[in-house]
């Protein structure tokens, strides 16, 4: 189970949202590079970064800051982005700057084929993000609710290629409320890719929880304002999650 710092970038800085209101914003540093570093350092190993401005304009905004994280970073730590990433173009430019992988959310919803498109061009590199509530998915930095399924749409972007699908439980994410660890499960259930979970992981207590179903395919936590505020210890949390881990492999 991997532990994943996220990095959300508003306007050049790291910053986080409560459930995804731009206006409703804490900045916690205004040096992503040496955010990303910090992480490293304390034994990270995939780093989740989101453009918000980008989500927000439809097109990305914040590529300075991008280019410092993975310029800070160098080989040792894969990059997963996301944010207003609505082109092939896009996509191959934040490959070839060094990103490991690219998340495509709303785009994805509103036009499947261009993810379509995405995954078979630049195959092992594509995420797909789903932002649901009460099993429908939103789109558009959450502002608007669609009447998709949360389950079908992650099957058809599954046999599109993509290589996990990013779950996010939107009316917990930011809140520090927990993890909606029964929907993740159930959306991971269904799959056969890789689920990453996001949205409300607190404290060593959701590591615990959602370790304990990793052998349905959810491999991932992505947390971010537990680790800023200090409610959940980084490095504690990825050595409690190695160690489940291994229990449950013995």
């Amino acid at each position: 189970m991997l532990i994943i710092p996220a990095i959300d970038l508003k306007d050049g800085a790291c910053v986080r949202l409560k459930q995804g209101v731009m206006t409703d914003v804490t900045v916690f540093s205004d040096d992503p590079g040496a955010t990303a570093a910090h992480w490293l350092k304390l034994g990270a190993r995939r780093l989740h970064v989101v453009d918000l401005n980008g989500a927000a304009a439809g097109r990305p905004k914040n590529e300075l800051a991008v280019r410092s994280i993975v310029a800070a970073l160098g080989d040792k730590m894969p990059v997963q982005l996301g944010g207003g990433i609505r082109d092939l173009d896009t996509i191959e430019k934040y490959l070839d700057l060094g990103v490991s992988f690219i998340i495509i959310g709303t785009e994805a919803v509103k036009t499947p084929g261009f993810l379509h498109d995405a995954c078979g061009a630049f195959p092992g590199h594509i995420m797909v993000a789903l932002d649901a509530k009460d099993g429908k998915v939103a789109v558009e930095g959450w502002s608007k609710m669609t009447g998709h399924d949360v389950v079908d749409l992650a099957k058809k972007f599954e046999d599109y290629g993509v290589e996990a699908v990013i779950y996010t439980d939107i009316g917990r994410d930011g809140m520090l409320s927990g993890v909606n660890i029964d929907a993740t499960v159930a959306l991971a259930r269904e799959l056969r890719v890789p689920v990453i979970a996001s949205g409300g992981i607190t404290d060593l207590d959701c590591v615990k929880a959602l370790c304990e179903v990793e052998a349905e395919g959810i491999t991932g936590a992505i947390t971010g304002r537990a680790i800023y505020q200090g409610t959940l210890d980084f490095a504690a949390a990825q050595k409690l999650a190695d160690k489940l881990s291994k229990k449950s492999e013995a």
